[in-house]
This record gives C-alpha cells, sequence and structure tokens, in this order.
C-alpha cells in the first residue's frame, strides 16, 4: 500500500516531537503518526465489554478515531442475561460481539492485547500493550473488575462498595480520575456491576470526553427514518 506524505508540523514547546500525516491513496482517509511510527488515536478505550464497547459505539460514532484494547477476559462473557433493557435475553458472549460490532460499524479499530502500561507524553498518551504501542489523547479505562493497571500507572483507588469488587479507581461525576486526560467507566469506576448500568456509564463517560474534546456539550441523536 502506498502513503502520501501531505503534511507535518513541530511542536515548538518539545522539538522532539513531531506529527506526520500520512494519506492512503485509495480512500483519502488521513491517518497521524508520531516520529516514533505510533499510530495516533483521538481515545483509546482499555477494555471490550459492555461499558467499554459502549464507550467506543459513542466516541467513534462522533468522529473520534478510537481504538478498543481487550484481554477476552470480560466476566460478562460467563453471563446469561434477562435483565437488560430492550433485550429479551441474551448471552453475555452474544451481547457484547454485538457491541463490539457496533462500534466497529462507526470506525472504532479492535485490538485483543493486554496493556501493560500507559504513560505520559508531550501530546497525550503512549498505551503499551504486549504486543505494540499506540499514542492517544484520551484514555478510559473499562477493566471491569481488574484494578491492577490502575494502580500500576498511578490511578487513585479506594475500596470499592459492590459485592466482590475490591478495589475501584477513584472518579468525579464525569469520569475523570487523577490523571487528566485518563477516565474510568463501569465496574472499575463503581457502579453497579449489571450490564444496562455498565453499559451506560460507559456511554456518559464517552460523552464527556467527546463534549471536552468538542468545547461544547455533545449530543448524539439519530431521527427516525421514514
Amino acid at each position: 500500500m502506498k502513503f502520501l506524505i501531505i503534511s507535518y508540523s513541530q511542536n515548538l514547546e518539545t522539538s522532539n516531537s513531531f506529527y506526520i500525516q500520512l494519506l492512503l491513496s485509495y480512500d483519502d482517509t488521513v491517518i497521524t503518526y508520531d516520529l516514533e511510527g505510533l499510530l495516533m488515536f483521538d481515545v483509546v478505550v482499555i477494555g471490550a465489554g459492555p461499558t467499554g464497547a459502549s464507550a467506543a459505539l459513542f466516541t467513534a460514532k462522533a468522529g473520534k478515531k478510537t481504538l478498543v484494547i481487550d484481554n477476552d477476559k470480560s466476566v460478562t462473557k460467563r453471563a446469561w442475561i434477562e435483565n437488560h433493557y430492550g433485550v429479551l435475553e441474551i448471552s453475555g458472549p452474544d451481547l457484547i460481539e454485538n457491541g463490539k460490532k457496533q462500534a466497529s460499524k462507526f470506525g472504532a479499530e479492535m485490538v485483543k492485547a493486554t496493556v501493560a502500561n500507559v504513560s505520559k507524553t508531550d501530546n497525550g498518551f503512549k498505551v503499551e500493550t504486549d504486543q505494540s504501542e499506540y499514542e492517544a489523547k484520551h484514555v478510559i479505562i473499562a477493566t471491569g473488575m481488574m484494578a491492577d493497571l490502575a494502580e500500576k500507572i498511578g490511578l487513585t483507588t479506594k475500596p470499592g462498595t459492590e459485592p466482590r469488587i475490591k478495589t475501584i479507581i477513584d472518579v468525579d461525576a464525569a469520569g475523570k480520575t487523577n490523571i487528566e486526560g485518563i477516565w474510568a467507566a463501569g465496574t472499575i469506576a463503581g457502579v453497579s456491576m449489571h450490564t444496562i448500568i455498565t453499559a451506560g456509564d460507559g456511554a456518559k463517560v464517552a460523552i464527556n470526553v467527546i463534549s471536552e474534546m468538542n468545547g461544547e456539550r455533545y449530543v448524539d441523536h439519530d431521527i427516525l427514518k421514514a
């Protein structure tokens, strides 16, 4: 596949930081890399359960370049669900697959990997997995019951209040953590561990991320087609 370099810019405050925009010759898609070759995303979502996939659905539908990184260990994959509004009954694996398909429909990219670290950069965050590295302006943590990554990267945590949830991330009402640009949603952020609630919380946090990026409150309402 051939790429055409159409522009580049240098951050004058940090002379070692470059962005290069590459134009795919076949569909006019602009992809941004940094000088180290890390693929740039507006939002990286860690976790593709109901929380993460729901967040990615909203950010991708809003036109934000979105990557979802998931290790395929969601506890929802062991669930049978009959209390999710609008769905008579569904297995956990099917619910997760449907959510990922919805997000992918609007351009969200899915990667199966385990995130090893998230670190601050001049332009956002570097997200390191056991397979590759990515860069993002915002990161949404949606790791369910698992707080290991949050503690490793320095997020403030506190004891959980839901059954079997030992540790959660301390977030404000918008889903912001103590590190600017890193957000948390779903079970890891302390909400009730039911798919309808965690999915809603992922959507809520995504809307707040989009609103902050846009500089105005974001609303996504479609009109019934005739």
